[in-house]
């Protein structure tokens, strides 16, 4: 996954090394040699992460951060401090400035990847959110964001050391919810029955596979997007970055510091609120004549506006996507042989085939009769194609039912795939997948056109 990252820092060859390595990665690297450099090139280059260091002249990483995270136009950037600093009161002043973690000096390349990846993909998910909300409001929908607010918060912590789950409900409970649980099926019960928002797993359970608890945790629809907070040690460090690889958002090591706990508690409960405001923005807005009532998919008005937002961000930042046009095969016939009935039935089972085949974060649309259409934003041709063709098999696979006498029906579909070009407008990105939508019908429809 490629990213742009700032990396911040006064001393040029601490630059250049952190330069070094996250080029071998392929990542995209900005540097600022001071805070308000910094400050400009957040606003101006929109990176998906910033490495910022601690100790500058001036204006130093505290400081920053704190004027990062009270912008609410780069609030959602991730931030992780990077330090020779030890000192926990320097690390719960970080967290309390908005930081996302620390990493020592010098940086282990384990932790610097597995972190940068972690949060670059929840930059992506809430840059997406926070596009379909700039969409909804070109419609007059706008809600205020606010500070969210932690009180109150209800904590599920799965851990079987009774030292722990005491010092935790210690320090906790007199401002969020808790509930502790020992029993991993009794765990995985709770965490899907009920809206939680934060879930502590310890990575010592002796009674299960921490590992495995976090699989089962993102594999559950209920409580997917529950943010998870891990508890560890030192030597902890492989299993840690295999966590965040698997969507933990955050770890603390033991020896347990209650005013860390605390922050790093805090910060992904604001955080999880803040995202939860910012889906339930956009839903509010596709309740309002966004949606397409037969199917449940967006409509064409608001994919077209969409398609206008993603062409201004990849013309302005380079964030690409791709774009998929499909159609159902031979519909018409559908329709006289069977009635309109059995027709919508059909296009609503379709909608829910493309849903069940793509991304949480990919956006779809009917764009007119059996026309549909589906955005897939940081996705090239090469990841295009394969989502495209795993979307025909899923329509091709198992026959329509049809509400009739007749029973299930066979259906096909032709599938036209374009990447977003820098200047691109909305003309010439739906020509081209509809050009290519065109010869996949030509060629003996249900198959997958690529554009050249």
């Amino acid at each position: 996954m490629s990213a742009r990252v700032l990396v911040v820092d006064d001393v040029a060859p601490n630059i250049r090394i952190l330069e070094a390595k996250l080029s071998t990665e392929y990542y995209n690297v900005l540097t600022a040699t001071n805070g308000l450099e910094a400050l400009e090139a957040a606003e101006r280059d929109n990176p998906d992460i910033i490495l910022l260091d601690v100790m500058m002249p001036e204006m130093d990483g505290f400081e920053v951060c704190r004027r990062l995270k009270a912008n609410p136009d780069v609030s959602h950037i991730p931030v992780v401090m990077v330090t020779a600093l030890s000192d926990m009161s320097d690390r719960i002043q970080g967290l309390e400035a908005g930081a996302d973690d620390f990493l020592t000096k010098p940086v282990n390349d384990l932790a610097l990847f597995s972190r940068v990846r972690s949060l670059v993909r929840l930059k992506m998910t809430m840059d997406e959110l926070k596009l379909r909300r700039q969409t909804g409001e070109h419609f007059g929908q706008s809600q205020s964001e606010g500070d969210m607010d932690v009180d109150g918060a209800t904590v599920l912590v799965i851990d079987d050391n009774p030292s722990d789950t005491s010092h935790m409900a210690r320090h906790m409970g007199d401002r969020f919810q808790m509930a502790f649980e020992a029993d991993p099926d009794a765990a995985m019960a709770m965490a899907g029955s009920f809206a939680y928002d934060l879930i502590v797993v310890s990575l010592d359970h002796r009674g299960a596979d921490p590992l495995r608890l976090v699989s089962g945790i993102r594999n559950t629809p209920s409580s997917r997007q529950v943010p998870i907070l891990l508890v560890g040690e030192e030597s902890d460090a492989e299993r840690v970055a295999k966590a965040l690889e698997m969507g933990v958002n955050d770890y603390i090591l033991r020896p347990i510091e209650a005013n860390e706990l605390v922050a790093r508690a805090k910060t992904q409960i604001r955080r999880k609120r803040y995202q939860d405001m910012l889906r339930q923005d956009v839903e509010n807005s596709i309740a309002m004549a966004m949606t397409d009532p037969l199917t449940g998919l967006h409509n064409r008005g608001y994919f077209d506006q969409h398609l206008e937002s993603a062409l201004g961000r990849i013309n302005g930042d380079g964030k690409g996507f791709s774009l998929i046009m499909m159609d159902i095969d031979h519909f018409k016939a559908v329709n006289d042989t069977h009635g309109h009935p059995a027709g919508d039935r059909i296009l609503k089972d379709f909608a829910n085939r493309i849903t069940d085949g793509t991304r949480g974060f990919d956006l779809a649309a009917r764009y007119g009769g059996e026309e549909f259409v589906v955005i897939l934003p940081d996705a090239d041709m090469k990841l295009a194609e394969v989502v495209a063709e795993r979307l025909r098999t899923m329509v091709e696979d198992k026959p329509f039912d049809t509400g009739e006498e007749a029973g299930a029906i066979a259906v096909t579909c032709s599938l036209g795939v374009a990447e977003a070009r820098v200047g691109d407008d909305r003309a010439s990105i739906l020509k081209r997948a509809d050009e290519c939508l065109y010869r996949a019908k030509e060629a003996g429809r249900n198959k997958v056109v690529i554009a050249a």
